[in-house]
């Protein structure tokens, strides 16, 4: 991938604190469009890579790209960033805080904090003093915060930390729509495996300060299964089964979802495993693809001794 056709490009990002690496070689590559999921165990480097991202901590090494800009300063101008724990004036309400935050920013005007604020679902509470926010408006507050000033980024550091189910979906399915429907890049670090299989199309993932894995969600996930598995739906089932038995290199594993088959392929591809079936007699309504889990795959390139991530 060239810088042209990136959202975000990271090459050779380093940040030491002493002799321990935060954040070790690390390359990115998230596209223009992607919904992209940065995960690792707490104290994984995630949180010193974006800050580093960002430019709100200094880097040892490396560089970093936004849409095909590597100034520091002027490629923040496309950027709406929520790092760690939203923070705000309490006293003030949630629309007087985005006014601060845009004339302390210098971008974004009366009309567009309004539209932040709806895009949010927050314009019914907007004149509400922020110390009468619940924990998930406060987030949602945040959100919008990154969105004033029109960015092509967005970049949330544990969007969902500290939130109830509901207020998980709620963040998750808007930011779903902001990537969807506002053609937003969306970069967001998290810990929480399922949100991130739930909604990102592609996701890389790091464990003390080193990229373990990065790719397209379907791909890594069917790389995680260990060998190449299809649930197969039938129109007689003993006769699959018979059928099945005869032909080389398919081995049925286990009952699939809704009375399919699942069979595991070793010598053959899920298109020789169909001919075969129909030449045996059997009615093949449909072959679907079965991928291991991100839990998988998480576990397998990730350590279980967590790192010690710096904060400040």
């Amino acid at each position: 991938m060239t810088s042209d056709d990136s959202a975000l490009r990271v090459r050779g990002l380093a940040r030491r604190y002493g002799s321990r690496a935060a954040v070790d070689n690390l390359d990115l590559d998230v596209r223009p469009g992607d919904l992209y999921g940065f995960l690792g165990p707490n104290g994984a480097g995630k949180t010193t890579a974006i800050r580093c991202i960002l430019g709100l901590i200094r880097r040892d090494a490396g560089s970093v790209e936004i849409f095909g800009d590597a100034d520091s300063v002027t490629q923040r101008t496309g950027v709406g960033a929520m790092v760690e724990t939203p923070r705000f004036h309490e006293w003030l309400s949630g629309r007087a805080n985005l006014e601060v935050a845009a004339a302390y920013a210098g971008r974004g005007d009366a009309a567009e904090i309004d539209r932040a604020l709806d895009r949010v679902g927050l314009t019914a509470r907007k004149g509400d003093k922020v110390k009468g926010y619940s924990l998930g408006m406060k987030q949602r507050l945040g959100i919008a915060r990154a969105l004033v000033g029109q960015p092509r980024l967005l970049v949330l550091d544990e969007p969902t930390n500290g939130l109830d189910p509901r207020g998980m979906r709620e963040v998750r399915d808007l930011l779903v729509e902001l990537a969807r429907r506002d053609n937003l890049t969306v970069f967001v670090s998290s810990h929480l495996l399922s949100e991130v299989e739930a909604m990102c199309n592609r996701v890389g993932i790091i464990d003390k300060g080193v990229l373990k894995a990065e790719g397209r969600m379907d791909e890594l996930l069917a790389r995680a299964s260990g060998r190449r598995e299809v649930e197969i739906e039938v129109d007689d089932r003993a006769n699959a089964v018979r059928a099945l038995a005869g032909i080389p290199g398919a081995e049925i594993v286990a009952d699939g979802a809704d009375g399919r088959i699942c069979v595991a392929l070793e010598q053959m591809d899920a298109a020789g495993l169909n001919r075969a079936l129909v030449l045996a007699g059997v009615g093949v309504g449909g072959l679907i693809p079965r991928t291991g889990s991100l839990e998988e795959l998480f576990l397998s390139v990730t350590s279980a001794e967590p790192g010690v991530e710096e904060r400040a």
